[in-house]
């Protein structure tokens, strides 16, 4: 069921605002949030796909002007102390790269559009300027049909840049605006303090990622 719940259960993280709307998650350990053949340190690694498509569908579903919130009901005891602050930055940063990657497609967008809008504008001069060549040569059926279908062509090659314009971007900027709110909301874990108090190391690591590598290599 999606909305805001009322726990007693031991929790860490950031403090919820008083009229948010909370994004519930609930998993068996964190690392199942994020996308398990990304090599990159954990507050750099992607979310999971279908983590990022749950949580990003859910705040498509709240209202555009309250701030959001996750809460992640985490089947396990708590671990370190930083894990919670740790999450939030990881799901920040996702969002915020996410953000930058849609802001570089609507850039690439908006170029195409004006690459396509100067073609089209070129290509509708030709045909008006061709149209009126073969006006002033012959005014029978054949070049009447010709002078016509010219037109017809010319208002067609326009119908693309149009659409880029008028339709196309705002979904992107729509995105854009999602991606930033989700990078700056609260998130919060709820634990199972049921489970044992050693569930944890196998989960989130116990030692930083520079030392868990000297290890590795040692």
């Amino acid at each position: 069921m999606r909305g805001e719940s009322v726990t007693s259960t031991p929790s860490g993280g950031d403090a919820f605002a008083t009229g948010s709307r909370v994004i519930e998650v609930r998993v068996a350990e964190l690392r199942q949030l994020f996308n398990a053949i990304d090599p990159s340190p954990f507050r750099e690694r992607d979310l999971d796909p279908n983590a990022e498509q749950f949580i990003v569908d859910w705040a498509r579903d709240l209202p555009r002007d309250v701030p959001l919130e996750l809460r992640v009901h985490l089947e396990r005891c708590a671990g370190p102390a930083d894990e919670a602050a740790l999450l939030g930055q990881a799901i920040h940063q996702h969002f915020k790269v996410s953000a930058a990657a849609s802001r570089r497609t609507l850039r690439a967008l908006f170029r195409r559009g004006r690459i396509s809008l100067l073609i089209a504008l070129a290509f509708l001069g030709a045909s008006l300027a061709l149209g009126d060549l073969i006006g002033r040569i012959s005014d029978n059926g054949f070049a009447t049909l010709l002078r016509e279908g010219l037109l017809i062509g010319a208002w067609v090659a326009m119908w693309r840049p149009l659409e880029l314009f008028l339709y196309d971007w705002w979904p992107i900027w729509g995105d854009i605006r999602l991606f930033d709110r989700l990078s700056r909301m609260p998130v919060r874990i709820d634990y199972n303090e049921e489970v044992s108090d050693e569930a944890w190391r196998s989960d989130w690591p116990a030692v930083p990622t520079s030392e868990r590598r000297a290890s590795n290599n040692a």
